[in-house]
């Protein structure tokens, strides 16, 4: 069964192979990250560590029982109580639920271990499976915003109670 945890040093390797993996595939949905950020990965994985243990951040990656990285689900500009999410799914674990259920993990963790009151999120307008996993795991649309040039939607998470849309169970 997948588990999410807290990005570490060492997970640098397995994380670097999953963005090599699904290069294409997310570049389909989101702006390609560039050949710079492959060349940088290890000085780029030291900066962002830095910042995580900074409270900047709080970067997370989905893994399989073989610490394979299956996604990651990152909490990113931390400030006054609130954080933009952002979240990708490898292509061969995607339409199984599993952003879901880590959007939902990773919520409740911004509430009860990092003293979030509210997350942030955006996504494009042609992105519907994206906008799917916000609106279930209780994101409300913000209003309409360009994202790269393409028409998006910002969207906004309370977390003032600690539950989610399913009451803070985590399921569905």
């Amino acid at each position: 069964m997948p588990s999410l945890r807290l990005l570490r040093f060492d997970h640098a390797p397995a994380l670097l192979a999953f963005e090599r993996e699904n290069r294409d595939y997310f570049a389909a949905s989101v702006p390609d990250r560039g050949d710079a950020y492959f060349a940088g990965f290890e000085q780029r994985h030291q900066e962002l560590m830095a910042e995580q243990q900074a409270g900047l951040h709080f970067f997370h990656v989905l893994v399989d029982d073989g610490d394979r990285v299956l996604g990651r689900v990152n909490l990113i500009d931390v400030a006054d109580g609130s954080a933009e999410l952002g979240y990708r799914i490898a292509e061969r674990a995607a339409g199984q639920g599993l952003a879901t259920a880590a959007v939902r993990a990773v919520c409740v963790l911004a509430g009860a271990d990092y003293g979030l009151t509210s997350l942030r999120a955006v996504t494009t307008l042609d992105n519907a499976a994206s906008r799917t996993v916000l609106t279930r795991t209780g994101f409300l649309p913000a209003g309409e915003l360009l994202l790269d040039g393409r028409p998006g939607m910002g969207f906004v998470r309370p977390l003032d109670d600690g539950s989610g849309p399913d009451g803070g169970t985590g399921s569905g």
